[in-house]
């Protein structure tokens, strides 16, 4: 399989198992428990039926959306995923470039592997930042300012990772960050040459904004649950998110809201947007899907707040689906992950231009020339 054969992202998670050491596959392609949240986030957009109009002039369609003040060309973005050099050698930077390609937003994580300024230098397209509430406030305070002078677009502060979940398969393959050589590990990286070659050969693997605060992740192997679990501050609260707020004084995003209660609190502490999110299956296993949950938050807060509904997408008609309830955009992480690891940047362009191609195929045949013109009625829920 090569890139010219990835249509879809099943195709590319295919191509990106080949490419990389079974530790690191698995690290993307895992989840908490028995995984059944990873699975039921994209299976929930099977519960309702797309209903089309026809004959409704659609040669040309609009599929520009505005995201906390930023235009978008697209209505998916690129959601904030840790530890991207360990997928491909340029990371963040490839993934940025993918995007600033198709005009939309892309995130990086507090465990990137490119520092904050960097990344502002590299990358024109909206930039978001997304925040871990770290035990040491000095270093959680420090990637807030970091990011105010080097311009970046969006703060996302990650509210579901009050300790780390389960992630049985990151302990079946001894995956750690960076990677610790095991007997295992180190056949698997044997067996995968270019990916060992460009790990050991390459600029050295860090975690940029951490690693003059904490060993661990760049110099101290972890687990990423581990991380979690000893590193973030578990006694977050609603006042230290405003505090964060106040700090960054932008755009300012909530991630992982699941809650209606929640929300409205979003709503009543002056969020700009919340990201309906379960952290893509990998925290709390047997929660909600974030699709299943949209309508009800919607309901509640829509139109006081931007929401945004992240994970599970693997398709056009998801994006379709999760608009027409209401959502102000949609995000995801292993859909350009699984592309990144199999080709770097092209793959990355590559997945995008698939997932772009498919909203103006899907919107010309759901008869709309505008994403506002996706509204519930084009639903029938099963």
């Amino acid at each position: 399989m090569k890139l010219r054969d990835c249509h879809n992202v099943d195709q590319f998670r295919r191509l990106a198992k080949r490419r990389l050491p079974g530790p690191i596959f698995h690290y993307i392609d895992g989840a908490a428990d028995d995984e059944v949240t990873y699975r039921r986030n994209t299976e929930a957009y099977e519960a309702c039926d797309l209903v089309p109009d026809v004959l409704a002039g659609v040669e040309h369609v609009d599929m520009t959306v505005e995201v906390m003040g930023q235009k978008l060309a697209m209505p998916l973005f690129l959601s904030p995923t840790a530890l991207q050099r360990l997928f491909h050698w340029r990371g963040e930077f490839a993934v940025g470039a993918a995007a600033e390609q198709f005009g939309t937003l892309f995130g990086i994580s507090s465990l990137a592997t490119a520092s904050i300024e960097d990344i502002a230098a590299a990358i024109t397209t909206p930039k978001l930042f997304q925040l871990y509430f770290h035990k040491d406030r000095e270093l959680t305070f420090d990637m807030v300012a970091r990011c105010k002078a080097a311009g970046f677009d969006v703060l996302a502060l990650t509210v579901d990772t009050i300790v780390g979940g389960n992630r049985e398969r990151d302990l079946v393959t001894g995956f750690t960050s960076p990677p610790r050589l095991t007997a295992s590990s180190l056949a698997s990286f044997a067996r995968h040459p270019r990916w060992t070659w460009n790990y050991l050969f390459r600029e050295s693997f860090e975690l940029s904004q951490l690693k003059h605060y904490i060993g661990e992740g760049s110099n101290l192997s972890i687990s990423v649950a581990d991380y979690f679990s000893k590193m973030l501050d578990q006694s977050m609260s609603w006042e230290d998110a405003a505090e964060v707020r106040e700090r960054w004084g932008g755009p300012f995003c909530l991630k992982g809201v699941m809650s209606v209660e929640d929300a409205r609190r979003a709503v009543d502490m002056g969020a700009d947007a919340i990201m309906i999110s379960n952290h893509g299956g990998r925290q709390l296993d047997g929660s909600r899907a974030p699709f299943d949950q949209l309508k009800e938050i919607l309901d509640a807060v829509g139109g006081e707040i931007e929401v945004i509904c992240d994970g599970g997408i693997r398709r056009g008609t998801h994006v379709l689906k999760a608009m027409a309830l209401g959502a102000t955009a949609c995000s995801g992480g292993r859909w350009y992950l699984y592309a990144l690891a199999a080709a770097g940047q092209a793959g990355v362009e590559q997945s995008l231009a698939n997932m772009k191609s498919e909203i103006e195929r899907d919107m010309k045949l759901m008869g709309v020339r505008s994403l506002a013109e996706l509204t519930p009625d084009k639903l029938r829920w099963r």
